[in-house]
Protein backbone atom coordinates (compact mmCIF):
# COMPACT_ATOMS: atom_id res chain seq x y z
CA UNK A 1 0.00 0.00 0.00
CA UNK A 2 1.13 3.34 -0.56
CA UNK A 3 3.08 4.56 2.76
CA UNK A 4 3.22 8.13 3.84
CA UNK A 5 7.37 8.34 3.02
CA UNK A 6 6.92 6.90 -0.43
CA UNK A 7 10.27 4.99 0.03
CA UNK A 8 8.09 2.03 2.00
CA UNK A 9 5.70 2.06 -0.40
CA UNK A 10 5.36 -1.88 -1.32
CA UNK A 11 2.08 -2.79 -3.72
CA UNK A 12 0.45 -6.12 -3.59
CA UNK A 13 0.67 -8.50 -6.50
CA UNK A 14 -3.15 -9.82 -6.75
CA UNK A 15 -1.97 -11.96 -9.56
CA UNK A 16 1.26 -13.17 -7.85
CA UNK A 17 2.61 -13.80 -4.54
CA UNK A 18 4.32 -11.12 -2.57
CA UNK A 19 4.67 -7.06 -2.95
CA UNK A 20 6.83 -5.16 -5.27
CA UNK A 21 8.11 -2.28 -3.50
CA UNK A 22 7.09 1.33 -5.51
CA UNK A 23 10.64 2.52 -6.22
CA UNK A 24 12.58 0.24 -8.50
CA UNK A 25 16.21 0.73 -10.02
CA UNK A 26 16.57 -0.51 -13.53
CA UNK A 27 20.08 -1.93 -14.33
CA UNK A 28 19.73 -0.62 -18.10
CA UNK A 29 23.79 0.11 -17.52
CA UNK A 30 25.93 -0.83 -20.57
CA UNK A 31 29.19 -0.50 -18.90
CA UNK A 32 29.64 -3.80 -16.41
CA UNK A 33 31.88 -2.18 -14.00
CA UNK A 34 29.71 0.64 -13.47
CA UNK A 35 26.58 -1.74 -13.37
CA UNK A 36 27.99 -3.43 -10.18
CA UNK A 37 28.78 0.24 -8.30
CA UNK A 38 25.39 1.64 -8.74
CA UNK A 39 23.18 -1.28 -8.00
CA UNK A 40 25.49 -1.42 -5.11
CA UNK A 41 25.13 2.21 -4.38
CA UNK A 42 21.05 1.72 -4.62
CA UNK A 43 20.80 -0.84 -2.27
CA UNK A 44 22.67 1.18 -0.05
CA UNK A 45 20.73 3.70 -0.43
CA UNK A 46 17.72 1.61 0.39
CA UNK A 47 16.14 0.69 -3.05
CA UNK A 48 14.92 -3.07 -2.67
CA UNK A 49 13.47 -3.70 -5.92
CA UNK A 50 15.55 -3.87 -9.21
CA UNK A 51 14.73 -4.74 -12.76
CA UNK A 52 16.80 -6.62 -14.79
CA UNK A 53 16.63 -8.31 -18.44
CA UNK A 54 18.34 -10.79 -20.74
CA UNK A 55 18.63 -8.23 -23.42
CA UNK A 56 20.42 -5.60 -20.84
CA UNK A 57 23.55 -8.07 -21.32
CA UNK A 58 24.80 -7.61 -17.47
CA UNK A 59 22.47 -9.70 -15.23
CA UNK A 60 26.15 -11.16 -14.02
CA UNK A 61 26.93 -8.38 -12.45
CA UNK A 62 23.78 -7.20 -11.31
CA UNK A 63 23.54 -10.48 -9.47
CA UNK A 64 27.38 -9.95 -7.78
CA UNK A 65 26.27 -6.84 -6.93
CA UNK A 66 23.55 -7.61 -4.91
CA UNK A 67 25.30 -10.56 -3.44
CA UNK A 68 27.83 -8.22 -2.21
CA UNK A 69 25.58 -5.59 -1.63
CA UNK A 70 23.26 -7.91 0.76
CA UNK A 71 26.22 -9.63 2.63
CA UNK A 72 27.44 -6.08 3.47
CA UNK A 73 24.22 -4.89 4.73
CA UNK A 74 22.88 -8.00 6.16
CA UNK A 75 19.91 -8.48 3.88
CA UNK A 76 18.02 -11.37 3.36
CA UNK A 77 16.81 -12.34 0.10
CA UNK A 78 13.46 -12.16 0.72
CA UNK A 79 13.66 -8.45 1.61
CA UNK A 80 14.56 -7.73 -2.18
CA UNK A 81 12.15 -8.16 -5.90
CA UNK A 82 14.20 -9.44 -8.43
CA UNK A 83 12.87 -8.99 -12.13
CA UNK A 84 13.89 -10.23 -15.07
CA UNK A 85 12.62 -10.67 -18.40
CA UNK A 86 12.35 -13.07 -21.72
CA UNK A 87 13.79 -11.17 -24.88
CA UNK A 88 12.51 -11.67 -28.11
CA UNK A 89 14.04 -14.17 -29.74
CA UNK A 90 13.03 -16.71 -27.10
CA UNK A 91 9.41 -16.48 -27.41
CA UNK A 92 8.75 -20.18 -28.75
CA UNK A 93 7.42 -22.14 -25.95
CA UNK A 94 10.74 -24.46 -25.56
CA UNK A 95 12.80 -21.36 -25.25
CA UNK A 96 11.28 -19.98 -22.31
CA UNK A 97 12.52 -22.59 -19.49
CA UNK A 98 15.83 -22.80 -21.03
CA UNK A 99 16.38 -18.56 -21.20
CA UNK A 100 14.53 -18.76 -18.01
CA UNK A 101 16.74 -20.90 -15.96
CA UNK A 102 19.74 -18.98 -17.76
CA UNK A 103 18.69 -15.67 -16.51
CA UNK A 104 18.35 -16.73 -12.81
CA UNK A 105 22.13 -19.12 -13.11
CA UNK A 106 23.63 -15.65 -14.43
CA UNK A 107 21.99 -13.58 -11.65
CA UNK A 108 22.61 -15.89 -9.07
CA UNK A 109 18.99 -16.72 -7.57
CA UNK A 110 17.01 -19.68 -7.32
CA UNK A 111 13.50 -17.89 -7.87
CA UNK A 112 12.30 -14.90 -9.19
CA UNK A 113 10.15 -12.69 -8.09
CA UNK A 114 9.03 -11.50 -11.62
CA UNK A 115 8.95 -12.25 -15.09
CA UNK A 116 8.61 -10.28 -18.11
CA UNK A 117 7.79 -10.91 -21.45
CA UNK A 118 9.90 -8.03 -22.70
CA UNK A 119 8.07 -6.81 -25.85
CA UNK A 120 5.07 -8.54 -27.59
CA UNK A 121 7.07 -8.80 -30.53
CA UNK A 122 8.81 -12.31 -31.66
CA UNK A 123 11.81 -12.51 -33.45
CA UNK A 124 13.75 -14.92 -35.07
CA UNK A 125 14.76 -17.87 -32.52
CA UNK A 126 18.72 -18.17 -31.95
CA UNK A 127 21.52 -16.81 -30.41
CA UNK A 128 21.43 -13.47 -32.58
CA UNK A 129 19.70 -10.95 -29.97
CA UNK A 130 18.40 -8.69 -32.86
CA UNK A 131 18.69 -10.50 -36.15
CA UNK A 132 18.09 -8.52 -39.53
CA UNK A 133 17.94 -9.19 -42.82
CA UNK A 134 20.37 -8.26 -45.67
CA UNK A 135 18.43 -4.58 -45.80
CA UNK A 136 19.16 -4.51 -42.07
CA UNK A 137 14.91 -5.00 -41.44
CA UNK A 138 14.37 -6.67 -37.56
CA UNK A 139 13.29 -10.89 -38.64
CA UNK A 140 10.05 -11.41 -36.98
CA UNK A 141 9.34 -14.90 -36.17
CA UNK A 142 5.23 -15.64 -36.89
CA UNK A 143 5.56 -19.21 -35.82
CA UNK A 144 4.40 -18.11 -32.51
CA UNK A 145 1.69 -16.17 -31.00
CA UNK A 146 1.94 -13.91 -27.77
CA UNK A 147 -0.63 -16.31 -26.03
CA UNK A 148 1.62 -19.51 -26.43
CA UNK A 149 4.62 -17.92 -24.66
CA UNK A 150 2.81 -16.50 -22.31
CA UNK A 151 1.48 -20.38 -21.44
CA UNK A 152 4.90 -21.07 -21.35
CA UNK A 153 5.39 -18.63 -18.66
CA UNK A 154 1.90 -19.83 -16.46
CA UNK A 155 4.05 -22.85 -16.18
CA UNK A 156 7.04 -21.69 -14.39
CA UNK A 157 4.92 -20.36 -12.15
CA UNK A 158 3.16 -23.64 -11.59
CA UNK A 159 6.84 -25.17 -11.24
CA UNK A 160 7.10 -22.49 -8.27
CA UNK A 161 10.80 -20.73 -9.56
CA UNK A 162 8.72 -17.63 -10.60
CA UNK A 163 6.46 -16.00 -8.32
CA UNK A 164 4.77 -12.98 -10.44
CA UNK A 165 4.20 -13.06 -14.62
CA UNK A 166 3.74 -10.14 -16.60
CA UNK A 167 4.39 -7.99 -19.68
CA UNK A 168 6.50 -5.32 -20.97
CA UNK A 169 6.38 -2.54 -23.12
CA UNK A 170 2.50 -3.33 -24.05
CA UNK A 171 -0.05 -1.56 -25.85
CA UNK A 172 -3.89 -1.39 -24.36
CA UNK A 173 -4.39 -3.47 -27.04
CA UNK A 174 -2.30 -6.33 -27.00
CA UNK A 175 -2.58 -6.44 -23.35
CA UNK A 176 -7.06 -7.08 -22.72
CA UNK A 177 -7.18 -10.01 -24.70
CA UNK A 178 -4.29 -11.93 -22.62
CA UNK A 179 -5.51 -10.24 -19.82
CA UNK A 180 -9.31 -12.00 -21.21
CA UNK A 181 -7.45 -15.78 -22.05
CA UNK A 182 -4.83 -15.71 -19.47
CA UNK A 183 -5.01 -18.63 -17.04
CA UNK A 184 -2.53 -17.20 -14.64
CA UNK A 185 -3.12 -13.12 -15.29
CA UNK A 186 -0.43 -10.46 -15.43
CA UNK A 187 0.18 -9.03 -12.04
CA UNK A 188 2.32 -5.83 -13.59
CA UNK A 189 3.04 -4.24 -16.57
CA UNK A 190 5.75 -2.58 -17.49
CA UNK A 191 5.80 0.45 -19.72
CA UNK A 192 7.13 4.32 -20.21
CA UNK A 193 5.16 6.75 -18.59
CA UNK A 194 5.68 10.14 -16.97
CA UNK A 195 3.32 13.53 -17.50
CA UNK A 196 3.86 13.80 -21.23
CA UNK A 197 2.77 9.90 -21.40
CA UNK A 198 0.11 9.56 -18.34
CA UNK A 199 -1.20 6.23 -20.31
CA UNK A 200 -4.30 7.10 -18.27
CA UNK A 201 -6.58 4.33 -20.10
CA UNK A 202 -3.98 1.51 -19.55
CA UNK A 203 -3.43 2.55 -15.56
CA UNK A 204 -7.08 2.82 -15.09
CA UNK A 205 -7.30 -0.94 -17.28
CA UNK A 206 -4.85 -1.91 -14.83
CA UNK A 207 -6.45 -0.61 -11.70
CA UNK A 208 -9.66 -2.18 -12.86
CA UNK A 209 -7.95 -5.70 -12.95
CA UNK A 210 -5.37 -5.49 -10.33
CA UNK A 211 -2.66 -5.00 -12.63
CA UNK A 212 0.49 -3.11 -11.10
CA UNK A 213 1.52 -0.37 -13.57
CA UNK A 214 5.23 -0.11 -13.57
CA UNK A 215 6.54 2.57 -15.10
CA UNK A 216 9.72 3.43 -16.80
CA UNK A 217 11.55 6.45 -18.08
CA UNK A 218 9.64 8.66 -15.41
CA UNK A 219 12.71 11.19 -16.14
CA UNK A 220 12.01 11.39 -19.20
CA UNK A 221 15.67 9.31 -19.78
CA UNK A 222 17.29 12.84 -19.46
CA UNK A 223 16.01 13.88 -22.60
CA UNK A 224 16.95 17.59 -22.71
CA UNK A 225 14.86 19.53 -22.96
CA UNK A 226 12.34 17.18 -21.01
CA UNK A 227 10.21 16.74 -18.09
CA UNK A 228 13.57 17.70 -15.81
CA UNK A 229 13.23 21.55 -17.21
CA UNK A 230 9.53 21.29 -17.82
CA UNK A 231 7.94 24.91 -16.58
CA UNK A 232 5.06 23.21 -14.39
CA UNK A 233 7.93 20.45 -13.00
CA UNK A 234 10.34 23.37 -11.95
CA UNK A 235 7.60 25.43 -10.62
CA UNK A 236 6.64 23.06 -8.06
CA UNK A 237 9.79 21.80 -7.20
CA UNK A 238 10.58 25.24 -6.02
CA UNK A 239 7.83 25.16 -4.06
CA UNK A 240 8.26 22.20 -2.17
CA UNK A 241 11.83 21.94 -1.69
CA UNK A 242 12.33 19.11 -3.89
CA UNK A 243 14.54 18.58 -7.15
CA UNK A 244 12.32 18.16 -10.38
CA UNK A 245 13.78 14.24 -10.10
CA UNK A 246 12.22 14.12 -6.75
CA UNK A 247 8.84 15.84 -7.95
CA UNK A 248 8.47 13.49 -11.09
CA UNK A 249 9.22 10.04 -9.24
CA UNK A 250 6.45 11.33 -6.35
CA UNK A 251 4.20 12.24 -9.12
CA UNK A 252 4.24 8.49 -10.57
CA UNK A 253 3.84 7.03 -7.12
CA UNK A 254 0.92 9.08 -5.81
CA UNK A 255 -0.81 7.80 -9.24
CA UNK A 256 -0.83 4.82 -8.15
CA UNK A 257 2.28 3.23 -10.37
CA UNK A 258 5.17 1.65 -9.46
CA UNK A 259 8.38 3.00 -11.33
CA UNK A 260 11.81 2.72 -12.30
CA UNK A 261 14.70 5.15 -12.25
CA UNK A 262 18.40 4.48 -12.86
CA UNK A 263 20.56 6.64 -10.56
CA UNK A 264 24.37 6.43 -11.73
CA UNK A 265 25.55 7.56 -8.45
CA UNK A 266 25.31 6.85 -4.53
CA UNK A 267 24.12 10.79 -4.31
CA UNK A 268 21.52 10.71 -7.22
CA UNK A 269 20.66 7.18 -5.73
CA UNK A 270 20.28 8.26 -2.32
CA UNK A 271 18.25 11.61 -3.75
CA UNK A 272 15.82 9.11 -6.21
CA UNK A 273 15.29 7.27 -2.91
CA UNK A 274 13.97 10.62 -1.16
CA UNK A 275 10.76 11.31 -2.47
CA UNK A 276 7.84 12.46 -0.44
CA UNK A 277 3.70 13.33 -1.06
CA UNK A 278 3.61 16.21 -2.99
CA UNK A 279 0.85 18.70 -2.19
CA UNK A 280 -2.93 18.04 -3.85
CA UNK A 281 -2.64 21.03 -6.07
CA UNK A 282 0.85 19.99 -7.04
CA UNK A 283 -0.07 16.55 -7.55
CA UNK A 284 -2.95 18.27 -9.84
CA UNK A 285 -1.07 20.78 -11.73
CA UNK A 286 0.96 17.89 -13.49
CA UNK A 287 -1.77 16.14 -14.14
CA UNK A 288 -3.02 19.17 -16.26
CA UNK A 289 0.05 19.46 -18.61
CA UNK A 290 -0.82 18.80 -22.08
CA UNK A 291 2.43 18.01 -23.03
CA UNK A 292 2.71 14.24 -25.27
CA UNK A 293 5.97 13.06 -25.96
CA UNK A 294 6.94 9.14 -26.17
CA UNK A 295 10.41 8.43 -26.02
CA UNK A 296 10.91 5.03 -26.57
CA UNK A 297 9.37 3.30 -29.82
CA UNK A 298 9.80 0.20 -28.53
CA UNK A 299 6.04 -0.43 -28.11
CA UNK A 300 5.36 -0.16 -31.83
CA UNK A 301 8.07 -2.58 -32.89
CA UNK A 302 9.64 -4.63 -30.24
CA UNK A 303 12.96 -2.66 -30.92
CA UNK A 304 14.23 -1.01 -27.49
CA UNK A 305 14.83 2.65 -28.16
CA UNK A 306 17.62 2.96 -25.13
CA UNK A 307 19.35 -0.49 -26.16
CA UNK A 308 22.20 0.28 -28.30
CA UNK A 309 22.34 -2.26 -31.42
CA UNK A 310 25.27 -5.00 -31.03
CA UNK A 311 27.32 -3.01 -33.61
CA UNK A 312 27.33 0.18 -32.04
CA UNK A 313 27.10 -1.30 -27.83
Amino acid sequence: MIAPDFQNTRIPLHHGAGHIPALGFGTLIADPALTITATRDALAAGFRHFDCAERYRNEREVGEALRAGRAAGNIAREEIFVTTKLWNTNHRPERVEPAFEASLDRLGLDYLDLYLIHTPFAFQPGDEQDPRDQNGSVIYDEGVTLRETWSALENLVDRGRCRAIGLSDISMDRLAPIYEAARIKPAVVQVESHPYLPETELLEFCKRNGIVLLAFAPLGHGMRPGLLEDPVITSVSERVGKTAAQVLLSWAVQRGTALLTTPRSAARAKENFDISPLPEEAFNEINRIQTRQRLNPVVSTGVPGFIPRPESA
